[in-house]
Protein backbone atom coordinates (compact mmCIF):
# COMPACT_ATOMS: atom_id res chain seq x y z
CA UNK A 1 0.00 0.00 0.00
CA UNK A 2 3.01 2.47 0.93
CA UNK A 3 4.22 1.39 -2.76
CA UNK A 4 1.11 1.98 -4.15
CA UNK A 5 0.36 5.69 -2.58
CA UNK A 6 3.95 6.70 -3.35
CA UNK A 7 3.42 5.99 -7.16
CA UNK A 8 -0.47 7.88 -6.96
CA UNK A 9 0.84 10.74 -5.73
CA UNK A 10 3.16 12.01 -8.24
CA UNK A 11 0.67 10.72 -11.09
CA UNK A 12 -2.14 12.88 -9.59
CA UNK A 13 0.35 16.17 -9.31
CA UNK A 14 1.73 15.58 -13.12
CA UNK A 15 -1.48 15.60 -14.68
CA UNK A 16 -2.20 19.01 -12.52
CA UNK A 17 0.78 20.49 -14.16
CA UNK A 18 0.02 19.27 -17.41
CA UNK A 19 -3.77 21.09 -17.12
CA UNK A 20 -2.47 23.77 -15.53
CA UNK A 21 -0.15 24.50 -18.82
CA UNK A 22 -2.80 23.42 -21.14
CA UNK A 23 -5.29 26.04 -19.90
CA UNK A 24 -2.87 29.08 -19.30
CA UNK A 25 -2.17 27.97 -23.65
CA UNK A 26 -5.80 27.92 -24.24
CA UNK A 27 -5.99 31.31 -22.26
CA UNK A 28 -3.36 32.83 -24.13
CA UNK A 29 -4.42 35.68 -25.87
CA UNK A 30 -3.10 35.77 -29.18
CA UNK A 31 -2.35 39.32 -30.13
CA UNK A 32 -0.30 38.24 -33.99
CA UNK A 33 -0.60 40.88 -36.34
CA UNK A 34 -2.87 39.96 -39.40
CA UNK A 35 -5.04 37.56 -37.42
CA UNK A 36 -8.74 37.01 -39.36
CA UNK A 37 -11.97 35.75 -38.07
CA UNK A 38 -14.48 33.89 -39.28
CA UNK A 39 -18.09 34.67 -39.98
CA UNK A 40 -21.13 32.27 -40.67
CA UNK A 41 -22.39 34.31 -44.08
CA UNK A 42 -20.64 37.73 -45.83
CA UNK A 43 -23.85 39.19 -46.02
CA UNK A 44 -26.51 38.81 -43.71
CA UNK A 45 -30.31 39.12 -45.67
CA UNK A 46 -33.31 40.34 -44.55
CA UNK A 47 -35.45 39.22 -47.54
CA UNK A 48 -38.68 39.09 -46.22
CA UNK A 49 -41.43 42.11 -47.82
CA UNK A 50 -42.93 43.53 -44.90
CA UNK A 51 -46.55 43.90 -45.42
CA UNK A 52 -46.25 46.88 -42.30
CA UNK A 53 -43.85 47.71 -40.31
CA UNK A 54 -41.00 45.00 -40.72
CA UNK A 55 -39.21 43.92 -37.34
CA UNK A 56 -37.37 40.79 -38.29
CA UNK A 57 -33.83 39.34 -36.42
CA UNK A 58 -31.49 36.96 -38.15
CA UNK A 59 -27.77 35.40 -36.57
CA UNK A 60 -24.92 35.68 -37.58
CA UNK A 61 -22.05 33.75 -36.07
CA UNK A 62 -18.41 34.68 -35.62
CA UNK A 63 -15.73 32.23 -35.59
CA UNK A 64 -12.51 32.37 -34.13
CA UNK A 65 -9.98 29.56 -36.14
CA UNK A 66 -6.83 30.37 -34.24
CA UNK A 67 -5.63 28.02 -31.66
CA UNK A 68 -5.74 30.43 -28.93
CA UNK A 69 -7.99 33.21 -27.82
CA UNK A 70 -7.93 36.68 -29.46
CA UNK A 71 -9.64 39.72 -28.53
CA UNK A 72 -11.45 41.62 -30.71
CA UNK A 73 -10.92 44.99 -30.02
CA UNK A 74 -13.88 46.63 -31.70
CA UNK A 75 -17.40 45.19 -33.20
CA UNK A 76 -19.21 48.45 -34.58
CA UNK A 77 -22.40 48.98 -36.15
CA UNK A 78 -21.22 51.20 -38.94
CA UNK A 79 -24.60 52.80 -39.56
CA UNK A 80 -24.36 53.68 -35.51
CA UNK A 81 -27.44 55.31 -34.22
CA UNK A 82 -29.02 56.38 -37.56
CA UNK A 83 -29.11 53.03 -39.14
CA UNK A 84 -32.33 51.23 -39.53
CA UNK A 85 -30.63 48.15 -37.50
CA UNK A 86 -28.95 47.08 -33.95
CA UNK A 87 -27.12 44.29 -33.06
CA UNK A 88 -26.93 42.29 -30.01
CA UNK A 89 -23.69 41.13 -28.81
CA UNK A 90 -23.01 38.69 -25.95
CA UNK A 91 -26.29 38.97 -24.93
CA UNK A 92 -25.90 42.86 -24.58
CA UNK A 93 -27.90 45.55 -27.10
CA UNK A 94 -25.54 47.97 -28.48
CA UNK A 95 -24.29 49.61 -31.42
CA UNK A 96 -20.68 49.37 -30.62
CA UNK A 97 -18.58 46.89 -28.29
CA UNK A 98 -15.08 46.42 -27.20
CA UNK A 99 -12.64 43.79 -25.84
CA UNK A 100 -14.65 40.75 -26.54
CA UNK A 101 -12.64 38.21 -25.69
CA UNK A 102 -13.62 34.43 -28.16
CA UNK A 103 -11.46 31.29 -27.41
CA UNK A 104 -9.41 29.41 -29.78
CA UNK A 105 -11.63 27.42 -32.14
CA UNK A 106 -14.34 29.05 -30.59
CA UNK A 107 -17.61 31.10 -31.70
CA UNK A 108 -19.44 34.47 -30.67
CA UNK A 109 -23.62 34.72 -31.59
CA UNK A 110 -24.36 38.17 -32.98
CA UNK A 111 -27.91 38.72 -33.29
CA UNK A 112 -29.34 41.41 -35.86
CA UNK A 113 -32.44 43.17 -36.23
CA UNK A 114 -33.89 45.73 -38.75
CA UNK A 115 -36.94 47.79 -38.79
CA UNK A 116 -38.34 49.37 -41.71
CA UNK A 117 -41.72 50.82 -42.89
CA UNK A 118 -41.83 49.40 -46.32
CA UNK A 119 -44.38 52.14 -46.99
CA UNK A 120 -42.11 54.82 -46.70
CA UNK A 121 -41.23 56.37 -49.71
CA UNK A 122 -38.10 57.87 -48.67
CA UNK A 123 -36.70 54.85 -47.67
CA UNK A 124 -34.38 53.17 -50.63
CA UNK A 125 -35.27 50.09 -52.12
CA UNK A 126 -32.44 48.30 -50.14
CA UNK A 127 -31.58 49.45 -47.19
CA UNK A 128 -27.71 48.62 -46.62
CA UNK A 129 -24.90 48.52 -43.50
CA UNK A 130 -22.34 46.63 -42.35
CA UNK A 131 -20.87 45.16 -39.14
CA UNK A 132 -17.20 46.26 -38.84
CA UNK A 133 -14.74 44.06 -36.38
CA UNK A 134 -10.90 45.27 -36.21
CA UNK A 135 -8.72 42.65 -34.19
CA UNK A 136 -5.18 42.82 -33.87
CA UNK A 137 -5.14 45.59 -36.70
CA UNK A 138 -7.11 44.07 -39.14
CA UNK A 139 -10.19 44.78 -40.25
CA UNK A 140 -13.33 43.06 -41.64
CA UNK A 141 -17.08 43.39 -42.06
CA UNK A 142 -20.22 41.67 -42.63
CA UNK A 143 -22.48 43.28 -45.12
CA UNK A 144 -26.56 44.01 -43.73
CA UNK A 145 -28.78 44.40 -46.65
CA UNK A 146 -32.46 44.49 -46.16
CA UNK A 147 -35.51 45.36 -48.75
CA UNK A 148 -36.78 48.80 -47.76
CA UNK A 149 -39.80 49.18 -49.98
CA UNK A 150 -43.12 47.42 -51.15
CA UNK A 151 -41.59 45.97 -53.89
CA UNK A 152 -40.79 42.34 -55.73
CA UNK A 153 -37.07 41.46 -55.19
CA UNK A 154 -34.76 39.47 -56.80
CA UNK A 155 -31.62 37.87 -55.58
CA UNK A 156 -29.86 36.03 -57.62
CA UNK A 157 -32.83 34.16 -59.08
CA UNK A 158 -33.70 31.85 -62.39
CA UNK A 159 -37.10 32.44 -63.81
CA UNK A 160 -38.39 29.52 -65.38
CA UNK A 161 -41.21 29.95 -67.97
CA UNK A 162 -43.32 32.96 -68.72
CA UNK A 163 -44.09 35.83 -66.71
CA UNK A 164 -46.02 39.35 -66.62
CA UNK A 165 -44.50 42.68 -64.76
CA UNK A 166 -47.22 44.99 -64.69
CA UNK A 167 -46.60 48.73 -62.88
CA UNK A 168 -48.38 47.90 -59.68
CA UNK A 169 -45.13 47.00 -57.90
CA UNK A 170 -41.29 48.04 -58.83
CA UNK A 171 -39.21 45.19 -59.15
CA UNK A 172 -35.76 45.14 -57.93
CA UNK A 173 -32.54 42.64 -58.67
CA UNK A 174 -29.59 42.32 -56.84
CA UNK A 175 -26.84 40.04 -58.05
CA UNK A 176 -29.01 39.28 -60.90
CA UNK A 177 -31.67 37.84 -62.49
CA UNK A 178 -31.46 35.25 -65.24
CA UNK A 179 -34.76 34.37 -68.07
CA UNK A 180 -33.91 30.60 -68.36
CA UNK A 181 -34.58 28.67 -71.56
CA UNK A 182 -37.67 28.52 -73.49
CA UNK A 183 -39.37 31.32 -71.43
CA UNK A 184 -40.76 34.93 -72.28
CA UNK A 185 -40.49 38.03 -69.80
CA UNK A 186 -43.23 40.54 -70.52
CA UNK A 187 -42.87 43.79 -69.10
CA UNK A 188 -45.86 46.35 -69.22
CA UNK A 189 -46.15 49.95 -69.24
CA UNK A 190 -45.12 52.31 -66.77
CA UNK A 191 -43.30 49.51 -64.95
CA UNK A 192 -39.99 50.11 -62.90
CA UNK A 193 -37.34 47.81 -62.76
CA UNK A 194 -34.17 48.83 -60.42
CA UNK A 195 -30.96 47.03 -60.03
CA UNK A 196 -28.74 47.23 -56.93
CA UNK A 197 -25.31 47.82 -57.14
CA UNK A 198 -23.26 45.08 -60.31
CA UNK A 199 -26.75 44.17 -60.75
CA UNK A 200 -27.92 42.27 -64.11
CA UNK A 201 -30.43 41.00 -66.30
CA UNK A 202 -29.60 38.15 -68.43
CA UNK A 203 -32.19 36.56 -71.07
CA UNK A 204 -31.34 33.15 -72.10
CA UNK A 205 -31.21 30.36 -75.30
CA UNK A 206 -34.67 30.44 -76.78
CA UNK A 207 -35.95 33.16 -74.34
CA UNK A 208 -37.70 36.24 -75.16
CA UNK A 209 -37.73 39.88 -74.13
CA UNK A 210 -41.16 41.83 -74.48
CA UNK A 211 -41.11 45.40 -73.48
CA UNK A 212 -44.21 47.30 -74.06
CA UNK A 213 -43.67 50.90 -72.27
CA UNK A 214 -45.85 53.59 -74.55
CA UNK A 215 -45.81 57.54 -74.65
CA UNK A 216 -45.62 59.01 -71.28
CA UNK A 217 -45.81 55.56 -69.50
CA UNK A 218 -42.14 54.40 -70.31
CA UNK A 219 -40.82 50.97 -69.13
CA UNK A 220 -37.67 52.27 -66.39
CA UNK A 221 -34.49 50.53 -66.24
CA UNK A 222 -32.20 52.12 -63.89
CA UNK A 223 -30.21 51.57 -60.31
CA UNK A 224 -32.05 51.09 -56.96
CA UNK A 225 -30.70 54.53 -55.60
CA UNK A 226 -33.30 57.09 -55.98
CA UNK A 227 -31.43 60.16 -53.63
CA UNK A 228 -30.52 63.36 -55.64
CA UNK A 229 -27.25 62.51 -55.35
CA UNK A 230 -27.78 59.19 -57.66
CA UNK A 231 -30.08 61.15 -60.10
CA UNK A 232 -27.32 60.87 -63.21
CA UNK A 233 -24.47 58.86 -61.47
CA UNK A 234 -23.40 56.87 -64.42
CA UNK A 235 -22.09 52.99 -63.79
CA UNK A 236 -24.60 51.92 -60.57
CA UNK A 237 -25.56 48.42 -62.46
CA UNK A 238 -24.43 46.20 -64.67
CA UNK A 239 -26.71 45.90 -67.79
CA UNK A 240 -29.38 43.82 -70.22
CA UNK A 241 -27.84 40.86 -71.66
CA UNK A 242 -29.64 39.28 -74.70
CA UNK A 243 -28.17 35.53 -74.78
CA UNK A 244 -26.74 33.75 -77.93
CA UNK A 245 -29.35 32.14 -78.51
CA UNK A 246 -32.44 34.30 -77.47
CA UNK A 247 -34.88 35.38 -79.96
CA UNK A 248 -37.85 37.75 -80.61
CA UNK A 249 -37.08 41.19 -78.46
CA UNK A 250 -38.26 44.06 -78.61
CA UNK A 251 -38.16 46.62 -76.04
CA UNK A 252 -40.49 50.07 -76.86
CA UNK A 253 -40.44 52.84 -75.10
CA UNK A 254 -37.92 52.25 -72.66
CA UNK A 255 -35.87 54.72 -70.30
CA UNK A 256 -32.36 52.87 -69.85
CA UNK A 257 -29.93 54.82 -67.49
CA UNK A 258 -27.00 55.09 -65.39
CA UNK A 259 -25.78 51.43 -65.49
CA UNK A 260 -22.37 50.13 -66.94
CA UNK A 261 -23.84 49.18 -70.48
CA UNK A 262 -27.31 49.54 -71.93
CA UNK A 263 -27.48 46.61 -73.69
CA UNK A 264 -25.60 43.41 -75.07
CA UNK A 265 -26.67 41.69 -78.59
CA UNK A 266 -24.91 38.52 -79.12
CA UNK A 267 -25.56 36.61 -82.24
CA UNK A 268 -28.45 36.27 -84.00
CA UNK A 269 -32.04 35.25 -83.46
CA UNK A 270 -34.74 33.71 -84.92
CA UNK A 271 -34.17 32.60 -88.96
CA UNK A 272 -34.63 35.63 -90.90
CA UNK A 273 -36.32 37.88 -88.30
CA UNK A 274 -34.13 40.91 -86.11
CA UNK A 275 -33.02 39.42 -82.97
CA UNK A 276 -33.78 42.94 -81.37
CA UNK A 277 -37.07 45.49 -82.26
CA UNK A 278 -35.79 48.93 -80.13
CA UNK A 279 -38.08 51.51 -80.99
CA UNK A 280 -38.68 54.58 -78.88
CA UNK A 281 -35.96 54.48 -76.39
CA UNK A 282 -33.59 56.22 -74.31
CA UNK A 283 -30.44 54.42 -73.39
CA UNK A 284 -27.58 56.94 -71.98
CA UNK A 285 -25.07 57.59 -68.91
CA UNK A 286 -23.55 54.05 -69.06
CA UNK A 287 -19.90 54.21 -68.00
CA UNK A 288 -19.03 51.85 -71.21
CA UNK A 289 -21.01 51.02 -74.35
CA UNK A 290 -25.12 51.87 -74.85
CA UNK A 291 -25.24 48.89 -77.17
CA UNK A 292 -22.80 46.34 -77.64
CA UNK A 293 -23.73 43.60 -80.76
CA UNK A 294 -21.77 40.55 -81.43
CA UNK A 295 -22.60 39.43 -84.72
CA UNK A 296 -26.24 40.37 -84.54
CA UNK A 297 -29.01 41.81 -86.28
CA UNK A 298 -30.94 45.12 -84.94
CA UNK A 299 -33.41 47.20 -85.93
CA UNK A 300 -34.42 50.79 -84.28
CA UNK A 301 -36.39 53.46 -84.60
CA UNK A 302 -36.78 56.62 -82.82
CA UNK A 303 -33.77 55.93 -80.28
CA UNK A 304 -31.88 57.93 -78.33
CA UNK A 305 -28.24 57.17 -76.81
CA UNK A 306 -26.33 59.95 -75.01
CA UNK A 307 -23.22 60.13 -72.88
CA UNK A 308 -21.25 56.65 -72.22
CA UNK A 309 -17.94 56.78 -70.98
CA UNK A 310 -17.21 54.41 -74.27
CA UNK A 311 -18.85 53.68 -77.58
CA UNK A 312 -22.81 54.50 -77.89
CA UNK A 313 -23.08 51.64 -80.58
CA UNK A 314 -20.31 48.78 -81.19
CA UNK A 315 -20.55 46.28 -83.92
CA UNK A 316 -18.07 43.28 -83.34
CA UNK A 317 -17.90 40.41 -85.78
CA UNK A 318 -20.21 41.93 -88.48
CA UNK A 319 -24.10 41.32 -88.64
CA UNK A 320 -26.85 43.40 -89.97
CA UNK A 321 -28.61 46.78 -88.76
CA UNK A 322 -31.04 49.09 -89.13
CA UNK A 323 -31.13 52.12 -87.03
CA UNK A 324 -33.50 55.34 -88.55
CA UNK A 325 -34.17 58.25 -86.91
CA UNK A 326 -31.20 57.98 -84.25
CA UNK A 327 -30.18 60.64 -82.26
CA UNK A 328 -26.47 59.85 -80.54
CA UNK A 329 -25.40 62.60 -78.26
CA UNK A 330 -22.49 61.76 -76.73
CA UNK A 331 -20.79 64.33 -73.84
CA UNK A 332 -19.07 62.48 -71.51
CA UNK A 333 -17.49 64.31 -68.46
CA UNK A 334 -17.30 61.77 -65.95
CA UNK A 335 -13.55 60.88 -67.43
CA UNK A 336 -11.83 60.51 -70.38
CA UNK A 337 -13.30 58.51 -73.07
CA UNK A 338 -10.87 57.26 -75.55
CA UNK A 339 -12.68 55.55 -78.35
CA UNK A 340 -15.44 56.89 -80.94
CA UNK A 341 -19.43 56.98 -80.48
CA UNK A 342 -19.93 54.38 -83.18
CA UNK A 343 -17.31 51.69 -83.57
CA UNK A 344 -18.22 49.19 -87.25
CA UNK A 345 -16.28 46.46 -87.09
CA UNK A 346 -16.28 42.79 -89.51
CA UNK A 347 -14.14 40.74 -87.06
CA UNK A 348 -13.56 39.43 -83.82
CA UNK A 349 -10.02 38.54 -81.89
CA UNK A 350 -9.53 35.12 -80.04
CA UNK A 351 -7.12 35.30 -77.27
CA UNK A 352 -4.23 35.37 -79.30
CA UNK A 353 -4.88 38.43 -81.04
CA UNK A 354 -6.03 36.51 -84.23
CA UNK A 355 -8.37 38.27 -86.44
CA UNK A 356 -11.50 35.90 -87.09
CA UNK A 357 -13.37 37.29 -89.75
CA UNK A 358 -17.88 37.89 -89.78
CA UNK A 359 -19.78 39.94 -93.00
CA UNK A 360 -21.02 43.02 -91.95
CA UNK A 361 -24.01 42.09 -94.21
CA UNK A 362 -24.69 45.85 -93.63
CA UNK A 363 -24.92 48.66 -90.82
CA UNK A 364 -27.52 51.29 -92.27
CA UNK A 365 -27.86 54.92 -90.40
CA UNK A 366 -30.81 56.67 -91.65
CA UNK A 367 -31.89 60.16 -90.97
CA UNK A 368 -29.62 60.18 -87.96
CA UNK A 369 -27.24 62.46 -85.84
CA UNK A 370 -23.97 60.98 -84.90
CA UNK A 371 -22.11 63.40 -82.42
CA UNK A 372 -20.40 64.08 -79.87
CA UNK A 373 -17.39 65.92 -77.97
CA UNK A 374 -14.64 63.91 -79.66
CA UNK A 375 -13.38 64.89 -83.07
CA UNK A 376 -13.49 61.55 -84.43
CA UNK A 377 -17.19 59.88 -83.83
CA UNK A 378 -17.07 57.34 -86.23
CA UNK A 379 -14.68 54.23 -86.52
CA UNK A 380 -14.79 51.70 -89.17
CA UNK A 381 -12.00 48.98 -88.73
CA UNK A 382 -12.09 45.68 -90.76
CA UNK A 383 -10.37 43.19 -92.57
CA UNK A 384 -10.37 42.38 -96.45
CA UNK A 385 -11.56 37.92 -95.66
CA UNK A 386 -15.24 39.67 -95.40
CA UNK A 387 -17.95 42.05 -96.39
CA UNK A 388 -17.89 45.09 -94.72
CA UNK A 389 -20.97 47.17 -95.94
CA UNK A 390 -22.07 50.44 -94.32
CA UNK A 391 -24.53 53.37 -95.73
CA UNK A 392 -24.64 56.73 -93.61
CA UNK A 393 -28.12 58.13 -95.31
CA UNK A 394 -29.36 61.51 -94.92
CA UNK A 395 -27.12 62.18 -91.78
CA UNK A 396 -25.16 64.93 -89.38
CA UNK A 397 -21.75 63.92 -88.57
CA UNK A 398 -18.95 64.25 -86.64
CA UNK A 399 -16.20 62.50 -88.48
CA UNK A 400 -12.41 63.00 -90.36
CA UNK A 401 -13.36 60.90 -92.64
CA UNK A 402 -13.99 61.55 -96.22
CA UNK A 403 -17.84 62.17 -96.33
CA UNK A 404 -19.58 63.81 -99.45
CA UNK A 405 -19.83 61.40 -102.14
CA UNK A 406 -17.49 59.14 -100.92
CA UNK A 407 -18.97 55.44 -100.88
CA UNK A 408 -21.28 54.44 -98.13
CA UNK A 409 -22.11 58.46 -97.53
CA UNK A 410 -25.40 59.88 -99.02
CA UNK A 411 -26.56 63.59 -98.28
CA UNK A 412 -24.26 63.73 -94.87
CA UNK A 413 -23.40 67.36 -93.21
CA UNK A 414 -20.11 67.11 -91.61
CA UNK A 415 -18.88 68.32 -88.22
CA UNK A 416 -22.03 71.11 -88.27
CA UNK A 417 -22.91 71.34 -84.41
CA UNK A 418 -26.31 70.31 -84.30
CA UNK A 419 -27.90 72.35 -81.96
CA UNK A 420 -28.93 70.42 -79.11
CA UNK A 421 -31.33 72.35 -76.37
CA UNK A 422 -29.32 71.51 -73.58
CA UNK A 423 -26.55 68.75 -73.76
CA UNK A 424 -25.81 69.83 -69.94
CA UNK A 425 -29.55 68.21 -68.79
CA UNK A 426 -29.72 65.33 -71.66
CA UNK A 427 -31.95 67.38 -73.72
CA UNK A 428 -31.20 66.20 -77.04
CA UNK A 429 -34.20 67.79 -79.00
CA UNK A 430 -33.26 70.27 -81.37
CA UNK A 431 -33.27 73.88 -81.41
CA UNK A 432 -34.36 76.61 -84.44
CA UNK A 433 -30.82 77.11 -85.45
CA UNK A 434 -30.06 73.37 -86.23
CA UNK A 435 -28.55 72.08 -89.06
CA UNK A 436 -31.02 68.59 -88.84
CA UNK A 437 -33.77 70.65 -89.57
CA UNK A 438 -36.29 69.36 -92.88
CA UNK A 439 -32.81 67.49 -93.89
CA UNK A 440 -34.14 64.01 -93.89
CA UNK A 441 -35.50 62.25 -95.96
CA UNK A 442 -39.50 61.14 -95.95
CA UNK A 443 -38.78 57.83 -97.96
CA UNK A 444 -36.28 56.77 -95.06
CA UNK A 445 -39.40 57.84 -92.25
CA UNK A 446 -41.98 56.65 -93.95
CA UNK A 447 -43.23 53.82 -91.84
CA UNK A 448 -41.95 56.31 -88.72
CA UNK A 449 -44.67 58.86 -88.91
CA UNK A 450 -44.00 60.33 -85.03
CA UNK A 451 -41.03 61.50 -83.64
CA UNK A 452 -40.13 59.49 -79.88
CA UNK A 453 -42.36 62.19 -77.84
CA UNK A 454 -45.59 62.18 -80.60
CA UNK A 455 -44.76 64.63 -82.45
CA UNK A 456 -45.82 64.33 -86.48
CA UNK A 457 -42.69 64.40 -89.10
CA UNK A 458 -44.41 65.41 -92.17
CA UNK A 459 -43.19 65.76 -95.67
CA UNK A 460 -39.70 67.05 -94.11
CA UNK A 461 -38.39 65.40 -91.71
CA UNK A 462 -35.88 66.34 -89.19
CA UNK A 463 -32.57 64.16 -88.54
CA UNK A 464 -32.57 62.45 -85.32
CA UNK A 465 -35.47 61.05 -83.17
CA UNK A 466 -37.38 64.50 -82.06
CA UNK A 467 -38.73 66.75 -84.37
CA UNK A 468 -38.02 69.97 -84.13
CA UNK A 469 -41.32 72.04 -82.33
CA UNK A 470 -41.47 75.55 -82.69
CA UNK A 471 -41.64 77.61 -79.71
CA UNK A 472 -45.26 79.80 -78.75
Amino acid sequence: MRFSRFLFYPVVFGFFILSTLACHKTDKIDSTAGLKLSFSVDTVFFDTVFPTIGSVTRRLIVHNPNKNKVSVASIRLAGGGNSSYRINVNGNPTLTASDIEIAGGDSLFIFVKVTIDPNKSDIPFVVSDSIEFTTNGTYQNVKLVAWGRNAIFYRNATLKGNFVWDSLRAHVIYGFLRIDTNATLTILPGTRVYFHKDAWLSISFHSTLKVHGVLGQPVRFQGDRLDPFYKDLPGQWGGIYLDQGSRDHEITYAVIKNGTFGLSADSLGSQGAPLLLLNDCIIRNMTSIGIFAYGSNIRSENCVIGDCGGYAVYVEYGGTYDFRQLTVANYWYASVRHVPSIGLTNFTQDTLGNKKPNALTNAYFGNVILFGAEDEEIMLDSVATAPFNFTFDHALLKTLHPAGNASGYVHCIVNKDPGFVDVSKYDYRIDSISPAIHKGSAAISISIPYDINGVTRGQDPDLGAYEYVKKN
